[in-house]
Formats: C-alpha cells, structure tokens, sequence
C-alpha cells in the first residue's frame, strides 16, 4: 500500500510518530484548514485553467465558515463515534479569534469541521478527508 501525504512528509522531514492525545483540537482545525482549502483548490484547478481570480473567487465561496458550517450539518450522519467526537470537541473548544463575516454559531461549527479534518490528515486518513468534502459538497449542492 502506497504511503499517505502525511506519512511521506513525516518520513522526507524525519520527524517521529507523535500521539495524536496530546494534540488540541484548535492544533487540529489549524491544520485541517488548510488541507481543506487545499482539496478546494485542487479541484476548482482541475476544472479548468482560467485567470487566478476566478480561481481564488471559486475557492473562496467554499472556503469560508459558513460553507463549512452547513458542511458539518449534513455529515454528522456519515459520521463514526471517533469523528463525531473530534468534531464536538473543535466545535466546543475555546477560540480567541474569529472568521471575518461568519456567526459565532458557523464559526465554531467550522472549526470543528477543520478540526475533523486536520485529526484525519494527521492519521494518514486522507481517502475519508476526500470521501467526506465531496459527500459534504454533493449535500449541500455546491458545484465548485
């Protein structure tokens, strides 16, 4: 089986296993945010070679809280126990920032959306990232 994105930057950098425990959930959203924006990116590319600002406005309407937000609603069935827990605990943790034009309500949700994200890039699981951001997208009908 092929080594997974997170395994082979690990192995190229040498950097050890670690135990995902000691890790907080704002550590995970921090890094699923940008493996999120960068599925977005990958695919709003893939469609097409086109001038750059119509590339960023593209990412751009699906990254943003209020995207992720409504994103998180819909999986919460597709969700395992694991997941749902990660996801409440980014959702709940305590953040002193917060996204420019988002609700405090689509904000948490989004971080706890990224955080979901950034616990399963940080256990080689990309194939379930992929799986979940395009169930998300087809659940709430954004085209990219």
């Amino acid at each position: 089986m092929e080594k997974g994105i997170d395994a082979y930057i690990k192995e190229q950098f040498q950097i050890g296993e670690v135990n995902l425990r000691t890790y907080s959930p704002l550590t995970f959203a921090y890094i699923g945010d940008g493996v999120f924006d960068l599925i977005i990116r990958s695919v709003v590319v893939a469609r097409g070679n086109t001038k750059v600002n119509k590339l960023h406005h593209r990412t751009s309407s699906v990254v943003m809280a209020h995207t992720q937000a409504e994103m998180a609603d819909k999986l919460q069935p597709y969700l395992t126990e694991e997941e749902q827990d990660i996801y409440r605990r980014g959702r709940n943790a305590k953040s002193f920032t917060m996204a420019k034009n988002a609700t405090m309500t689509d904000y948490k949700k989004a971080t706890g959306f990224e955080a979901l994200i950034g616990y399963l890039y940080l256990k080689d699981e990309f194939g379930r990232i992929v799986e979940l951001v395009k169930s998300g997208l087809d659940e709430i009908d954004v085209h990219i």
